[in-house]
């Protein structure tokens, strides 16, 4: 029996998370950035929620029978009891959110918008992860459908603003529960003898989730549904007039869209308007961005009735789509001075230039000990830096700094407060 000692386990990160190295970063920065700015620009504030809640919150207004409660989301008990979830999606948090802090005496709408991570057991797939980040809108406290074009405008101006081009937009109306539930007996009736030639799922939500019936992607299922009643022959008149008005208001912004009657989105608390964008990449993992009209859904969370709309766009699926369409990005900005120190006798200096150059809103780099000037200046070149603030033990002893124009190779000798400076004014005027 061998004596030596066992090999550490080596670790991968979870199936359906990726970690964000730093060479893609600039496109998680470019996205980001893009979406607080369109955000602001139509007056919507920003808001946070936390990334766990009290497991009703999601499982009470998703609806028996969706993928959010029966397959996905993450569920536990932490050590008081009580029964938590991971965040799956982020409108019913927010809601939360509206109800506890009391915004409903807030002027209306309520326009917030919200950056985070949601979480849900799925199979990964491109653009698709277990964990992912989500630009979330939520428009509270106005039913018109007015907003409705607002909300859609918006993330359309989003993916216009990060560059992305030849992307669809897809409406439909589901109507409400005026109407609604008229037609889920007439599509239960059509459906019912139909049962044992649908798939499993199909037969699951024919109890649980009608609706999603037409959305089934099995290739078995779709000559029932293209035979299936029509939700847009039962509509209530005012989910009709509705929907019209919200067509008249996106041409009236010049927004193309086409109406498809099987788009019902995957929650229960969707109601009237519900909408996808899809790219135009054949092959390209499901929509882009997606949302719809909740006006029942703060009800279910004990607030009073109260219309809502918002949409979601996942970080990782747009990133997908800007590195197909070769968008480009800006990228990370390179350091400014790169302290390049020879010698023990060099550190307290260099130290003190880092200081200096950063106190003056530049970048530094801090060179590694021990490292020749050689391999000092290779780093320096190979982190881009504008400039080499060179360090030896003469410019220690005279307590001043060498600095090389990394571009022409250029040198002059600089005091201490003269480095910061004279870096400060090129960056500026860079």
């Amino acid at each position: 029996m061998s004596d030596a000692p066992a090999r550490p386990q080596r670790f991968a990160a979870p199936r359906g998370t990726n970690d964000i190295l730093p060479e893609d970063w600039p496109y998680w920065k470019y996205v980001r950035d893009t979406a607080e700015r369109v955000c602001e620009q139509f007056g919507y504030r920003r808001i946070e929620t936390p990334i766990f809640e009290h497991a009703g919150v999601f499982l009470r207004t998703s609806g028996e029978g969706t993928d959010i409660v029966e397959k996905e989301v993450y569920l536990f008990e932490d050590r008081g009891g009580d029964r938590l979830a991971l965040r799956p999606e982020g409108t019913a948090n927010v809601m939360r959110a509206y109800v506890e802090h009391g915004l409903g005496s807030a002027p209306q709408p309520v326009r917030l918008y919200y950056i985070g991570q949601n979480f849900r057991y799925d199979r990964p797939q491109a653009g698709r992860y277990r964990q992912h980040t989500q630009l979330g809108i939520e428009a509270v406290g106005d039913g018109h459908p007015l907003v409705d074009a607002e909300v859609i405008n918006l993330l359309l101006s989003f993916y216009r603003e990060l560059g992305l081009t030849g992307y669809s937009l897809k409406i439909n109306t589901i109507g409400d529960p005026a109407c609604r539930p008229r037609y889920i007996e007439v599509l239960r009736d059509y459906y019912r003898p139909l049962l044992g030639r649908v798939c499993p799922d199909c037969r699951i939500r024919f109890d649980k989730n009608p609706l999603r019936l037409l959305d089934c992607k099995e290739e078995q299922c779709q000559p029932i549904i293209a035979g299936a009643p029509r939700m847009h022959d039962y509509l209530c008149d005012a989910c009709r007039e509705h929907f019209a008005k919200l067509q008249a208001y996106l041409s009236l912004l010049k927004i193309g869209f086409s109406i498809d009657e099987r788009l019902v989105r995957g929650l229960d608390y969707y109601t009237r308007t519900v909408f996808e964008v899809h790219p135009k990449e054949e092959g390209a993992q499901s929509a882009m961005g997606s949302g719809g009209r909740y006006d029942g859904l703060i009800e279910l969370l004990g607030g009073p009735p109260t219309p809502g709309i918002g949409f979601g766009t996942g970080f990782e699926r747009l990133i997908l789509n800007l590195k197909r369409q070769e968008v480009p990005v800006p990228p990370t900005p390179p350091p400014d001075v790169y302290i390049a120190h020879i010698g023990d006798e060099a550190i307290a200096l260099a130290l003190e230039v880092a200081e200096a150059v950063r106190g003056a809103g530049c970048g530094a780099i801090l060179g590694s000990a021990g490292r020749s000037l050689k391999a000092h200046l290779r780093q320096a070149s190979a982190r881009d830096a504008r400039f080499a603030a060179i360090i030896g033990q003469n410019e220690a002893a005279a307590r001043e700094v060498t600095l090389r124009d990394m571009r022409d190779h250029t040198e002059r000798r600089l005091t201490l407060g003269d480095v910061a400076q004279v870096v400060a004014h090129k960056a500026a005027t860079a």
